[in-house]
């Protein structure tokens, strides 16, 4: 979760969302990522789709099911549904998202039982340090009265 945490503050310091993630295989971590919709101008640029994209080509397959994802927000539902489509094992995460969180908070993509993969999940590892970010990010956002962009009348950013 600290590489992960790295990669979350990586993002901020490029003025994307705080948020990291890290796919590790039988101990090796494989892929790290941060997110990047602001600069790639991309809706699936979440740092765990990026994370699971780089593991599945480092890897050279699409399952994943020896892996685990390390991610500093609960995944939304685009997310935990890759990780479903992955067929990764195990799904760790930092802070709870109260407005799209797909493991567990709104919904949980993974152990529907509708589903024909389930993984394991262990939430609020460092949830604290992963909430402060998130926190810290959005307060100075409000602060400065900024946002990201004409797109941001539509909506706020991902949390």
């Amino acid at each position: 979760m600290r590489v992960a945490l790295d990669e979350a503050r990586a993002a901020a310091e490029l003025g994307e969302v705080p948020i990291g993630a890290v796919v590790v295989c039988d101990g090796d971590l494989v892929a790290r990522a941060h997110n990047l919709r602001e600069t790639h101008r991309d809706p699936t640029a979440h740092a765990e789709m990026i994370a699971i994209r780089e593991a599945a080509r480092r890897l050279d397959r699409w399952r994943l099911s020896d892996c685990t994802v390390y991610v500093t927000l609960e995944p939304c539902p685009m997310c935990a549904g890759a990780m479903h489509q992955a067929r990764v094992a195990r799904c760790v995460y930092g802070a709870s998202d109260p407005k799209a969180g797909a493991l567990g908070t709104l919904y949980d993509l993974s152990d529907d039982e509708r589903l024909n993969h389930r993984f394991e999940v262990t939430p609020g590892v460092m949830s604290d340090e992963c909430g402060s970010l998130l926190r810290a990010f959005f307060g100075r956002l409000r602060r400065d009265g900024g946002g990201f962009g004409p797109d941001d009348a539509a909506g706020s950013p991902r949390i």
